[in-house]
Protein backbone atom coordinates (compact mmCIF):
# COMPACT_ATOMS: atom_id res chain seq x y z
CA UNK A 1 0.00 0.00 0.00
CA UNK A 2 2.93 2.23 -0.36
CA UNK A 3 1.23 4.27 -3.14
CA UNK A 4 -1.90 5.00 -0.61
CA UNK A 5 -0.25 6.01 2.19
CA UNK A 6 2.98 7.20 3.59
CA UNK A 7 5.27 7.82 6.87
CA UNK A 8 7.14 10.62 5.70
CA UNK A 9 4.27 12.94 6.36
CA UNK A 10 3.23 12.79 9.22
CA UNK A 11 4.24 16.51 10.48
CA UNK A 12 2.18 17.67 7.60
CA UNK A 13 -0.51 15.74 9.02
CA UNK A 14 -0.49 17.46 12.16
CA UNK A 15 0.38 20.88 10.68
CA UNK A 16 -2.57 20.47 8.73
CA UNK A 17 -5.52 19.16 10.71
CA UNK A 18 -4.05 21.29 13.90
CA UNK A 19 -3.61 24.43 11.87
CA UNK A 20 -7.54 24.43 9.66
CA UNK A 21 -8.65 23.50 13.18
CA UNK A 22 -7.20 26.69 14.38
CA UNK A 23 -8.56 29.03 11.80
CA UNK A 24 -12.40 27.51 12.28
CA UNK A 25 -11.98 27.91 16.17
CA UNK A 26 -11.21 32.04 14.77
CA UNK A 27 -14.42 31.71 12.33
CA UNK A 28 -16.69 29.94 14.93
CA UNK A 29 -15.54 32.71 17.18
CA UNK A 30 -16.08 35.40 15.29
CA UNK A 31 -19.78 34.34 14.35
CA UNK A 32 -20.29 33.94 17.55
CA UNK A 33 -19.45 37.66 18.50
CA UNK A 34 -21.06 39.08 14.80
CA UNK A 35 -23.60 36.76 13.31
CA UNK A 36 -26.54 37.97 15.63
CA UNK A 37 -26.07 41.44 14.81
CA UNK A 38 -25.61 40.76 11.12
CA UNK A 39 -27.85 38.53 10.54
CA UNK A 40 -29.76 37.32 13.22
CA UNK A 41 -33.65 38.11 14.63
CA UNK A 42 -32.82 41.88 14.45
CA UNK A 43 -30.08 42.08 12.52
CA UNK A 44 -29.22 44.28 9.00
CA UNK A 45 -30.08 41.34 6.99
CA UNK A 46 -32.01 38.82 8.95
CA UNK A 47 -31.73 35.06 8.15
CA UNK A 48 -35.37 34.48 8.31
CA UNK A 49 -35.88 36.46 5.49
CA UNK A 50 -32.96 34.80 3.45
CA UNK A 51 -34.41 31.41 3.95
CA UNK A 52 -37.84 32.03 3.27
CA UNK A 53 -36.73 33.33 -0.51
CA UNK A 54 -33.58 30.91 -1.03
CA UNK A 55 -34.30 27.39 -1.05
CA UNK A 56 -32.65 24.18 0.54
CA UNK A 57 -31.36 23.28 -2.80
CA UNK A 58 -29.38 26.29 -3.46
CA UNK A 59 -27.75 26.75 -0.36
CA UNK A 60 -28.00 23.83 1.93
CA UNK A 61 -28.00 25.34 5.73
CA UNK A 62 -28.95 23.79 9.15
CA UNK A 63 -30.96 27.28 9.55
CA UNK A 64 -33.24 26.11 6.95
CA UNK A 65 -35.27 23.58 9.61
CA UNK A 66 -35.19 27.01 11.92
CA UNK A 67 -33.44 29.66 12.61
CA UNK A 68 -32.91 31.44 16.30
CA UNK A 69 -29.76 33.67 17.87
CA UNK A 70 -29.99 31.18 20.29
CA UNK A 71 -29.61 28.12 17.64
CA UNK A 72 -26.76 30.26 16.03
CA UNK A 73 -24.85 30.42 19.38
CA UNK A 74 -25.45 26.89 19.80
CA UNK A 75 -23.69 26.43 16.28
CA UNK A 76 -20.74 28.34 16.77
CA UNK A 77 -19.66 27.36 20.23
CA UNK A 78 -20.35 23.55 19.22
CA UNK A 79 -17.57 24.34 16.81
CA UNK A 80 -15.38 26.10 18.93
CA UNK A 81 -15.65 23.39 21.02
CA UNK A 82 -14.70 20.64 18.40
CA UNK A 83 -11.98 23.00 16.51
CA UNK A 84 -10.41 23.60 20.08
CA UNK A 85 -10.31 19.57 20.61
CA UNK A 86 -8.61 19.06 17.08
CA UNK A 87 -5.92 22.12 18.14
CA UNK A 88 -5.01 19.96 21.54
CA UNK A 89 -4.46 16.92 19.27
CA UNK A 90 -7.72 14.96 21.17
CA UNK A 91 -9.33 13.20 18.53
CA UNK A 92 -6.43 12.52 16.52
CA UNK A 93 -5.16 9.77 18.90
CA UNK A 94 -8.69 7.74 18.56
CA UNK A 95 -9.42 6.07 15.18
CA UNK A 96 -9.06 7.44 11.88
CA UNK A 97 -13.44 7.70 11.73
CA UNK A 98 -13.36 9.91 14.72
CA UNK A 99 -11.39 12.84 13.18
CA UNK A 100 -13.19 12.20 10.23
CA UNK A 101 -16.22 12.77 11.79
CA UNK A 102 -15.02 16.03 13.79
CA UNK A 103 -13.98 17.66 10.77
CA UNK A 104 -17.24 16.50 8.87
CA UNK A 105 -19.49 18.61 12.17
CA UNK A 106 -17.14 21.56 11.56
CA UNK A 107 -17.76 21.36 7.95
CA UNK A 108 -21.33 21.20 8.01
CA UNK A 109 -21.73 23.52 11.18
CA UNK A 110 -19.65 26.17 9.07
CA UNK A 111 -21.37 25.58 5.68
CA UNK A 112 -24.64 26.35 7.27
CA UNK A 113 -23.25 29.67 8.53
CA UNK A 114 -21.49 30.61 5.23
CA UNK A 115 -25.00 29.25 3.22
CA UNK A 116 -27.23 32.33 4.85
CA UNK A 117 -24.68 34.65 5.65
CA UNK A 118 -25.10 36.48 2.22
CA UNK A 119 -23.14 39.55 1.91
CA UNK A 120 -21.32 39.42 4.93
CA UNK A 121 -20.04 35.97 4.02
CA UNK A 122 -19.33 36.46 0.28
CA UNK A 123 -15.68 35.91 0.92
CA UNK A 124 -13.11 33.95 -0.77
CA UNK A 125 -11.47 32.55 2.47
CA UNK A 126 -15.02 31.61 3.29
CA UNK A 127 -15.10 28.98 0.89
CA UNK A 128 -11.70 28.42 1.47
CA UNK A 129 -12.17 27.16 4.97
CA UNK A 130 -14.98 24.90 4.31
CA UNK A 131 -13.57 23.10 1.47
CA UNK A 132 -10.54 22.87 3.54
CA UNK A 133 -11.81 21.60 6.62
CA UNK A 134 -13.77 18.79 4.36
CA UNK A 135 -10.51 17.51 2.51
CA UNK A 136 -8.49 17.15 6.03
CA UNK A 137 -11.21 15.39 7.20
CA UNK A 138 -9.90 12.21 5.12
CA UNK A 139 -6.44 12.71 6.39
CA UNK A 140 -6.82 10.16 9.27
CA UNK A 141 -5.29 9.26 12.38
CA UNK A 142 -2.22 8.15 14.28
CA UNK A 143 -3.79 4.46 13.39
CA UNK A 144 -3.19 5.10 9.69
CA UNK A 145 -0.30 6.36 7.10
CA UNK A 146 -1.14 9.85 6.06
CA UNK A 147 -2.89 9.23 2.59
CA UNK A 148 -0.89 10.66 -0.10
CA UNK A 149 -4.18 11.09 -2.45
CA UNK A 150 -5.27 14.26 0.00
CA UNK A 151 -1.91 15.06 0.44
CA UNK A 152 -1.86 15.95 -3.41
CA UNK A 153 -5.45 17.22 -2.94
CA UNK A 154 -4.02 19.85 -1.02
CA UNK A 155 -1.70 20.59 -3.16
CA UNK A 156 -4.22 21.35 -5.88
CA UNK A 157 -5.92 23.40 -3.39
CA UNK A 158 -2.89 25.33 -2.98
CA UNK A 159 -2.06 25.93 -6.55
CA UNK A 160 -5.80 26.92 -7.77
CA UNK A 161 -5.43 29.10 -4.63
CA UNK A 162 -1.76 30.91 -5.87
CA UNK A 163 -2.04 30.49 -9.54
CA UNK A 164 -5.77 31.90 -9.55
CA UNK A 165 -4.57 34.91 -7.75
CA UNK A 166 -1.89 35.03 -10.56
CA UNK A 167 -3.23 35.01 -13.03
CA UNK A 168 -6.64 37.58 -11.94
CA UNK A 169 -3.93 39.65 -11.40
CA UNK A 170 -2.41 39.58 -15.13
CA UNK A 171 -5.43 39.35 -16.90
CA UNK A 172 -6.78 42.06 -14.85
CA UNK A 173 -5.25 45.49 -14.28
CA UNK A 174 -2.87 47.12 -16.26
CA UNK A 175 -1.07 48.08 -12.51
CA UNK A 176 0.26 44.35 -11.89
CA UNK A 177 1.96 44.27 -15.33
CA UNK A 178 3.49 47.15 -15.47
CA UNK A 179 4.47 46.74 -12.05
CA UNK A 180 2.84 49.43 -10.16
CA UNK A 181 0.03 48.19 -8.18
CA UNK A 182 1.97 48.25 -4.95
CA UNK A 183 2.24 52.33 -5.39
CA UNK A 184 -1.20 52.31 -4.17
CA UNK A 185 -2.01 48.78 -2.42
CA UNK A 186 -0.60 49.40 0.94
CA UNK A 187 -2.60 52.39 1.64
CA UNK A 188 -5.90 51.44 -0.69
CA UNK A 189 -6.65 47.82 0.79
CA UNK A 190 -9.26 47.37 2.72
CA UNK A 191 -7.70 47.33 6.00
CA UNK A 192 -4.21 48.29 6.91
CA UNK A 193 -2.31 47.09 9.64
CA UNK A 194 0.27 49.21 11.63
CA UNK A 195 3.01 48.72 9.39
CA UNK A 196 1.33 49.33 6.37
CA UNK A 197 2.21 53.24 6.50
CA UNK A 198 5.44 52.37 6.64
CA UNK A 199 6.22 49.84 4.02
CA UNK A 200 3.50 52.53 1.51
CA UNK A 201 6.44 54.55 1.90
CA UNK A 202 9.27 52.49 0.85
CA UNK A 203 10.88 53.77 -2.41
CA UNK A 204 9.06 53.11 -5.50
CA UNK A 205 12.04 50.30 -6.65
CA UNK A 206 11.42 48.27 -3.75
CA UNK A 207 7.10 47.96 -4.89
CA UNK A 208 8.15 47.41 -8.23
CA UNK A 209 10.40 44.26 -6.95
CA UNK A 210 6.97 43.52 -4.46
CA UNK A 211 4.91 42.85 -7.70
CA UNK A 212 7.45 40.95 -9.56
CA UNK A 213 8.05 38.60 -6.46
CA UNK A 214 4.35 38.30 -5.95
CA UNK A 215 4.19 37.16 -9.95
CA UNK A 216 7.16 34.90 -9.43
CA UNK A 217 5.96 32.92 -6.49
CA UNK A 218 2.08 32.82 -7.52
CA UNK A 219 3.05 32.37 -11.55
CA UNK A 220 6.21 29.60 -10.76
CA UNK A 221 5.97 28.49 -7.39
CA UNK A 222 2.26 26.34 -7.42
CA UNK A 223 3.75 24.21 -10.48
CA UNK A 224 6.57 23.01 -8.12
CA UNK A 225 4.66 21.81 -5.65
CA UNK A 226 4.52 18.63 -7.54
CA UNK A 227 7.94 17.88 -8.22
CA UNK A 228 10.08 15.37 -6.35
CA UNK A 229 11.11 16.06 -2.48
CA UNK A 230 12.52 18.62 -1.83
CA UNK A 231 12.29 20.96 -4.54
CA UNK A 232 8.06 20.45 -3.38
CA UNK A 233 9.30 21.77 -0.05
CA UNK A 234 11.11 24.53 -1.19
CA UNK A 235 8.19 25.61 -3.60
CA UNK A 236 5.64 25.53 -0.66
CA UNK A 237 8.73 27.47 1.68
CA UNK A 238 8.47 30.21 -0.89
CA UNK A 239 5.09 30.54 -0.76
CA UNK A 240 4.78 30.66 3.18
CA UNK A 241 7.48 33.45 3.01
CA UNK A 242 5.44 35.83 0.64
CA UNK A 243 2.01 35.19 2.73
CA UNK A 244 4.14 35.93 6.12
CA UNK A 245 5.03 39.38 4.07
CA UNK A 246 1.11 39.84 3.18
CA UNK A 247 0.50 39.27 7.04
CA UNK A 248 2.85 41.83 8.12
CA UNK A 249 1.82 44.29 5.84
CA UNK A 250 -2.25 43.90 5.92
CA UNK A 251 -5.19 42.37 7.60
CA UNK A 252 -6.96 39.90 5.05
CA UNK A 253 -8.64 37.93 7.59
CA UNK A 254 -7.72 34.20 8.01
CA UNK A 255 -6.74 33.93 4.21
CA UNK A 256 -2.92 34.07 4.64
CA UNK A 257 -2.74 31.67 7.40
CA UNK A 258 -4.82 29.79 6.02
CA UNK A 259 -2.59 29.31 2.83
CA UNK A 260 0.31 28.33 5.26
CA UNK A 261 -1.19 25.76 6.61
CA UNK A 262 -2.20 24.38 3.45
CA UNK A 263 0.75 24.34 1.64
CA UNK A 264 2.50 22.15 4.55
CA UNK A 265 0.66 19.09 2.44
CA UNK A 266 3.82 19.70 0.44
CA UNK A 267 6.36 19.51 3.13
CA UNK A 268 7.69 16.28 3.85
CA UNK A 269 9.02 15.54 7.24
CA UNK A 270 12.80 15.79 6.47
CA UNK A 271 12.26 19.24 5.58
CA UNK A 272 10.17 20.16 8.67
CA UNK A 273 13.43 18.58 10.75
CA UNK A 274 15.62 20.44 8.98
CA UNK A 275 13.53 23.72 9.36
CA UNK A 276 13.37 22.69 13.21
CA UNK A 277 17.36 22.29 13.56
CA UNK A 278 17.71 25.85 12.57
CA UNK A 279 16.24 26.51 15.68
CA UNK A 280 16.86 23.19 18.10
CA UNK A 281 19.83 21.14 16.76
CA UNK A 282 18.21 18.13 18.32
CA UNK A 283 15.54 18.20 15.79
CA UNK A 284 17.73 17.53 12.79
CA UNK A 285 18.04 14.02 13.71
CA UNK A 286 16.26 11.49 11.49
CA UNK A 287 12.82 10.72 12.88
CA UNK A 288 11.72 7.38 12.61
CA UNK A 289 8.58 7.35 10.02
CA UNK A 290 5.85 4.81 10.08
CA UNK A 291 5.77 2.49 7.92
CA UNK A 292 2.59 2.62 5.67
CA UNK A 293 1.54 -1.02 6.03
CA UNK A 294 -1.87 -2.66 6.13
CA UNK A 295 -4.70 0.28 5.50
CA UNK A 296 -8.12 -0.28 6.75
CA UNK A 297 -10.17 -1.46 3.50
CA UNK A 298 -12.66 0.86 4.81
CA UNK A 299 -10.66 3.61 4.63
CA UNK A 300 -8.75 2.99 1.57
CA UNK A 301 -12.31 2.94 -0.12
CA UNK A 302 -13.57 6.18 1.43
CA UNK A 303 -10.22 8.33 0.63
CA UNK A 304 -10.50 7.10 -2.78
CA UNK A 305 -13.90 7.79 -3.17
CA UNK A 306 -13.88 11.03 -1.61
CA UNK A 307 -10.74 11.88 -3.89
CA UNK A 308 -12.48 10.76 -6.94
CA UNK A 309 -15.31 12.70 -6.39
CA UNK A 310 -13.43 16.30 -5.78
CA UNK A 311 -10.93 15.60 -9.10
CA UNK A 312 -14.59 15.41 -11.11
CA UNK A 313 -15.84 18.25 -9.10
CA UNK A 314 -12.05 19.64 -10.38
CA UNK A 315 -13.32 20.22 -14.12
CA UNK A 316 -15.24 23.70 -13.39
CA UNK A 317 -12.15 25.52 -11.45
CA UNK A 318 -9.42 24.08 -14.02
CA UNK A 319 -11.57 24.96 -17.12
CA UNK A 320 -11.81 28.65 -14.92
CA UNK A 321 -8.13 28.75 -15.07
CA UNK A 322 -7.69 28.98 -18.79
CA UNK A 323 -10.56 31.36 -19.29
CA UNK A 324 -9.95 35.07 -21.05
CA UNK A 325 -12.42 36.25 -17.96
CA UNK A 326 -11.62 34.05 -15.52
CA UNK A 327 -13.89 34.23 -12.14
CA UNK A 328 -12.90 34.97 -8.70
CA UNK A 329 -13.67 33.27 -6.25
CA UNK A 330 -16.76 31.72 -7.48
CA UNK A 331 -17.74 28.26 -6.02
CA UNK A 332 -19.36 25.51 -8.55
CA UNK A 333 -21.78 24.25 -6.67
CA UNK A 334 -23.35 24.78 -2.96
CA UNK A 335 -21.21 23.03 -0.81
CA UNK A 336 -18.43 25.01 -1.58
CA UNK A 337 -16.38 22.06 -2.57
CA UNK A 338 -13.61 22.32 -5.31
CA UNK A 339 -13.61 26.52 -5.38
CA UNK A 340 -11.82 29.10 -7.65
CA UNK A 341 -10.17 31.78 -5.94
CA UNK A 342 -8.29 35.14 -6.72
CA UNK A 343 -8.47 38.19 -5.08
CA UNK A 344 -7.48 41.83 -6.44
CA UNK A 345 -7.48 41.65 -9.86
CA UNK A 346 -7.46 45.23 -10.08
CA UNK A 347 -5.86 47.57 -7.24
CA UNK A 348 -7.90 50.88 -6.31
CA UNK A 349 -5.17 54.03 -6.84
CA UNK A 350 -7.70 56.19 -4.43
CA UNK A 351 -9.22 55.68 -1.18
CA UNK A 352 -12.81 56.52 -0.52
CA UNK A 353 -14.32 56.36 3.05
CA UNK A 354 -17.87 56.58 4.04
CA UNK A 355 -18.27 58.40 7.34
CA UNK A 356 -20.82 58.16 9.83
CA UNK A 357 -22.27 61.04 12.07
CA UNK A 358 -25.01 61.67 14.58
CA UNK A 359 -26.54 64.66 15.65
CA UNK A 360 -29.25 65.02 19.66
CA UNK A 361 -29.30 68.81 17.67
CA UNK A 362 -32.97 69.35 16.73
CA UNK A 363 -31.79 70.78 13.82
CA UNK A 364 -29.58 68.78 11.60
CA UNK A 365 -27.96 71.84 9.95
CA UNK A 366 -26.24 72.56 13.13
CA UNK A 367 -22.58 71.43 11.90
CA UNK A 368 -21.09 71.76 16.16
CA UNK A 369 -23.76 68.78 17.06
CA UNK A 370 -22.28 66.31 14.58
CA UNK A 371 -20.45 63.36 16.14
CA UNK A 372 -18.52 60.46 13.96
CA UNK A 373 -19.16 56.80 14.96
CA UNK A 374 -15.65 54.94 15.08
CA UNK A 375 -15.43 51.31 13.71
CA UNK A 376 -13.10 48.78 15.08
CA UNK A 377 -10.84 48.72 11.81
CA UNK A 378 -11.52 50.90 8.93
CA UNK A 379 -10.04 53.82 8.77
CA UNK A 380 -11.61 56.87 10.71
CA UNK A 381 -10.60 59.50 13.14
CA UNK A 382 -7.19 60.45 11.35
CA UNK A 383 -4.83 60.38 14.62
CA UNK A 384 -5.52 56.73 15.31
CA UNK A 385 -2.62 53.96 13.99
CA UNK A 386 -4.70 51.46 12.18
CA UNK A 387 -4.67 47.93 13.94
CA UNK A 388 -3.89 44.66 13.47
CA UNK A 389 -6.97 42.04 13.55
CA UNK A 390 -6.19 39.34 10.99
CA UNK A 391 -6.66 36.44 11.36
CA UNK A 392 -10.06 37.93 13.11
CA UNK A 393 -12.32 38.65 10.69
CA UNK A 394 -14.57 42.33 10.74
CA UNK A 395 -17.22 41.56 8.96
CA UNK A 396 -19.17 45.14 9.22
CA UNK A 397 -15.68 46.86 8.70
CA UNK A 398 -14.86 45.09 5.23
CA UNK A 399 -18.74 45.72 3.92
CA UNK A 400 -18.08 49.61 4.42
CA UNK A 401 -14.80 49.30 2.32
CA UNK A 402 -17.11 47.54 -0.20
CA UNK A 403 -19.52 50.37 0.11
CA UNK A 404 -17.43 53.31 -0.41
CA UNK A 405 -15.84 51.46 -3.74
CA UNK A 406 -19.51 51.95 -5.23
CA UNK A 407 -21.33 48.74 -4.17
CA UNK A 408 -24.19 47.51 -5.12
CA UNK A 409 -25.61 45.60 -1.98
CA UNK A 410 -26.14 48.33 0.32
CA UNK A 411 -29.56 47.64 1.81
CA UNK A 412 -27.61 46.50 4.79
CA UNK A 413 -26.38 49.79 5.62
CA UNK A 414 -29.68 51.74 5.38
CA UNK A 415 -30.94 48.97 8.32
CA UNK A 416 -27.44 49.78 10.03
CA UNK A 417 -28.29 53.62 9.86
CA UNK A 418 -31.75 52.72 11.71
CA UNK A 419 -29.99 50.71 14.21
CA UNK A 420 -27.82 52.96 14.98
CA UNK A 421 -30.98 55.50 15.53
CA UNK A 422 -32.31 52.89 17.90
CA UNK A 423 -29.61 52.71 19.47
CA UNK A 424 -29.55 48.98 19.27
CA UNK A 425 -26.75 47.57 21.28
CA UNK A 426 -25.88 44.35 19.30
CA UNK A 427 -25.11 46.67 16.50
CA UNK A 428 -23.20 49.00 18.30
CA UNK A 429 -20.90 46.50 20.29
CA UNK A 430 -19.44 45.66 16.55
CA UNK A 431 -18.26 49.47 16.42
CA UNK A 432 -15.36 50.78 18.38
CA UNK A 433 -16.80 54.10 20.08
CA UNK A 434 -20.82 54.99 20.46
CA UNK A 435 -20.55 59.05 21.20
CA UNK A 436 -23.97 58.74 22.07
CA UNK A 437 -23.81 56.43 25.06
CA UNK A 438 -26.30 57.83 27.10
CA UNK A 439 -28.76 57.76 24.52
CA UNK A 440 -29.25 57.43 20.26
CA UNK A 441 -28.96 60.62 18.12
CA UNK A 442 -31.59 62.25 16.77
CA UNK A 443 -30.62 62.09 13.31
CA UNK A 444 -27.39 59.70 11.36
CA UNK A 445 -25.43 60.83 7.62
CA UNK A 446 -22.90 59.27 5.83
CA UNK A 447 -20.38 61.11 4.21
CA UNK A 448 -17.99 60.12 1.69
CA UNK A 449 -13.90 61.40 1.80
CA UNK A 450 -10.99 60.64 0.27
CA UNK A 451 -8.39 59.60 2.50
CA UNK A 452 -4.42 59.30 1.80
CA UNK A 453 -1.53 58.33 4.03
CA UNK A 454 0.03 61.29 5.55
CA UNK A 455 3.48 61.97 4.49
CA UNK A 456 6.83 61.79 7.16
CA UNK A 457 6.68 65.30 7.70
CA UNK A 458 2.72 65.36 8.37
CA UNK A 459 2.97 62.58 10.44
CA UNK A 460 5.73 64.21 12.58
CA UNK A 461 3.76 68.00 12.22
CA UNK A 462 0.29 67.00 13.18
CA UNK A 463 0.82 63.56 14.23
CA UNK A 464 -1.26 62.14 12.02
CA UNK A 465 -1.54 58.86 9.99
CA UNK A 466 -3.91 60.39 7.65
CA UNK A 467 -5.05 63.04 5.55
CA UNK A 468 -8.77 63.22 4.57
CA UNK A 469 -10.71 65.26 2.33
CA UNK A 470 -15.01 65.55 2.31
CA UNK A 471 -15.70 64.56 -1.40
CA UNK A 472 -19.89 64.31 -1.43
CA UNK A 473 -23.09 63.00 0.84
CA UNK A 474 -23.64 59.30 0.61
CA UNK A 475 -26.58 59.80 2.68
CA UNK A 476 -27.87 63.15 3.82
CA UNK A 477 -29.38 63.81 7.57
CA UNK A 478 -32.46 61.55 8.56
CA UNK A 479 -34.42 60.64 11.71
CA UNK A 480 -36.64 57.71 12.60
CA UNK A 481 -40.38 58.67 11.75
CA UNK A 482 -42.46 59.91 14.82
CA UNK A 483 -46.00 58.41 16.28
CA UNK A 484 -47.21 61.34 14.32
CA UNK A 485 -46.26 60.77 10.92
CA UNK A 486 -46.43 56.70 11.66
CA UNK A 487 -50.08 57.22 11.89
CA UNK A 488 -50.27 59.71 8.88
CA UNK A 489 -48.55 57.19 6.76
CA UNK A 490 -51.05 54.16 7.73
Amino acid sequence: MDWFGTGDYDIAREVLQRGIAAIFLVAFASALAQFPALLGDNGLLPVRDFVARVPFGRSPSLFHWRYSDRLCRLVAWSGIVLAAAVVLGLPQLGPAWLVMIVFLLLFAGYLSIVNVGQTFYGFGWESLLVEAGFVVAFLGSADVATPLPVLYFLRWLVFRLEFGAGMIKLRGGREWRDLTALFYHHETQPMPNPVSWFVHHLPRWFHRGEVLANHTVQIIAPFLLFAPQPVASVAAGVIVLSQLWLVLTGNFAWLNWITIVLAAAAVDDAAFRWVGGLFVPALRAPGSAAAAGEQPAWFVVVVLAVTLGLLVLSYWPARNLLLRRQLMNASFNPFHLVNAYGAFGTVTKERFEVVVEGSDSADPRDPTAWRAYEFRGKPGDVTRVPGQFAPYHLRLDWLMWFLALGSRESRWFEVFLARLLQGDRATLRMLAHNPFAAAPPRYVRARVFLYRFSTPAERRAEHVWWVRSEVGTLVPPVRLPTDTEDRSAS
